[in-house]
Formats: C-alpha cells, structure tokens, sequence
C-alpha cells in the first residue's frame, strides 16, 4: 500500500510554490520589449560615464590648434584621430560627449534622489495629517504648477546665481509637485485599508504607521515617476545649460556643448547633431524604462 502511494504522481510532484517577487517582476517588465531596449541604453551610457577615462580618447577640454571644426570620420577632412570630429576650439566631441555622461546623469540621479526624498515625506504628511497642513501644502505645490516649468526653474537660478548645483536645485524644486501628489493620493487609497487599521488598533503611533505600514505600500507609482523624472531633470538640466544657467564652460555638460555650438550651426551641424542625439537617446531610453517599471508595476496594467 506504502509502495503503491509512492509511485503516484501527486505523491512524487512536490508543490510549486509561488513565483519569487522579482522573478514575477522581471517577467512582466521583459515582455514590454522597448523597456527592455530602454533599459540597455541605461546600462550603455552608465557605462560610459563610469568608464568615460578609459573609452574616451582624448581629455575632454584638450583643445587643438590644427583642427578647429574638424568633421567626422567620413567626412572629407575628417580623421579617426576624432571620429565625431571636434568643436570651434579643437576639442574632441566624442571625449566630450563621453565625460558630459557623468554630468547628466549625476544632475539626474541627484534632482531625482532630492525629489522623491522631500515630495515623499510631504506627501506623507499631506496625505496622512490632513488638515489645515495638507491643505497648506497642497496648495503650495499646486502654485507651483501653475508657473511653467523651465521658466521658474529660469527664476530660481537666476536668484541664486548660475552654476550646476544652483540649476539642480532648481530643477529640484520645479519637479517636486509631481512627487508630492503622487505620494498623498498613494497614502489617502492606503490609509483606509484594513492593515493599517490593524496597526493602528495594535498601538503604532503615527510615526510608524506612516514609515513602516503605509510608505512600503506606495512605492510602486513613486518608482515609476522617479525613472521618467531622471529624464525631465536631464532635459531641464540641458535647457538651463543651454541658456547658460546649468553648468559653466569648459565643462563638458551637453547642454552647455549645445551652446557653445549656437553660432556654427550652418557650417559645422556635427557640433549640434551629437548632442542634441545622446540627450535624445538618454531621454527617450529613461521613460522606455519609466513605461515597462509602469506596466510590471501595477497589477492593473499586467499582461
């Protein structure tokens, strides 16, 4: 009987348990297959901006006397000395371009990590407290939307002088509403819900109840707006860049490339073309990615 019970396939089979977390996640973000494109252009210039030393092939402010405006490779008068030719002063495009990876992305993940960390906690607060402060913040951040976005981001810099830090804040401070609501309407949808009741019964305070109970609960949509935030904070960076608000000359930040290239627009487009492309690419792959996180993210958009 003991024998018979052991070749039985239900006896033999162990139960398959769920799916591991990650495992479901990686399923349903692969399945959206731009983000997945997205994604390896993420990977591809973080890369090079890590190893921008090593790949570029010149310093990024070498200048050159015997080739001002040179063009690309395949171009007549270029050379693979620099492939994608060099700017108004012999400056190696592609080494620039290369280092101002470092910059953008650094202004990106910096305006995007100061976001998320004070529209959260405002959120929280506004979502949670209610009341005459939620109202008060609320309200603040929606004067703050009211105003276009690169022109107070204009106003900020110009208060606090230009400079890439000062232009970080400002982007900082431009981009902050976004995380805000999105955080209070995340808290208002959780607060109501039986674990947090349960919580609350059980003796948490209001400390723990926000941090512990609700806030892991409302990280999914501020995931999502963080990644396609990287790619507004790297536009608004390049914008103030390109008005010469962001960062300075000679440094290589492809907004300031943009503009130090303004005036040879018509006789040399490569000092134009190859900027405004990898800010393109970088922005493009960011909300790729912003859209796949999007999809695997919340169960009501899951294939």
């Amino acid at each position: 009987m003991s024998a018979e019970l052991l070749d039985t396939p239900a006896a033999s089979a162990a139960p398959a348990g769920p799916p591991h977390p990650l495992a479901e996640f990686w399923t349903s973000f692969r399945a959206n297959r731009g983000a997945v494109i997205g994604l390896a252009l993420i990977v591809a210039v973080f890369l090079m901006a890590v190893f921008a030393d090593v790949i570029a092939p010149h310093p990024p402010n070498l200048t050159n006397d015997a080739a001002f405006l040179k063009p690309p490779f395949w171009q007549a008068g270029g050379s693979l000395t620099y492939p994608l030719g060099t700017d108004a002063i012999g400056r190696d495009i592609l080494s620039r371009l290369i280092h101002g990876a470092r910059l953008s992305l650094s202004i990106g993940v910096a305006v995007v990590a100061v976001s998320i960390l004070v529209g959260t906690m405002l959120g929280l607060v506004a979502g949670f407290v209610g009341g005459a402060t939620g109202i008060v913040i609320m309200r603040v951040m929606d004067i703050i939307l009211t105003l276009p976005s690169l022109l107070l981001a204009i106003v900020i810099v110009a208060i606090l002088g230009p400079g890439l830090m000062n232009a970080m804040l400002a982007v900082a401070v431009v981009v902050l509403p976004h995380y805000v609501r999105i955080a209070r309407a995340a808290v208002i949808a959780e607060k109501s819900k039986d674990y947090v009741t349960a919580a609350r019964v059980s003796g948490a305070g209001p400390l723990r109840l926000m941090l512990s109970e609700v806030l892991p609960n409302c990280a999914a949509p501020l995931i999502v707006q963080a990644s396609l935030g990287v790619s507004t904070a790297i536009l608004d960076a390049a914008a103030l860049g390109f008005l010469g608000l962001g960062a300075q000359p000679p440094s290589p930040e492809w907004g300031t490339m943009l503009a130090d290239a303004r005036e040879f627009v018509l006789r040399a487009w490569w000092v134009v073309t190859f900027p405004g492309l990898i800010i393109l690419v970088t922005v493009l792959a960011f909300n790729l990615v912003g859209d796949g996180l999007r999809d695997a993210l919340d169960p009501k958009l899951k294939r």
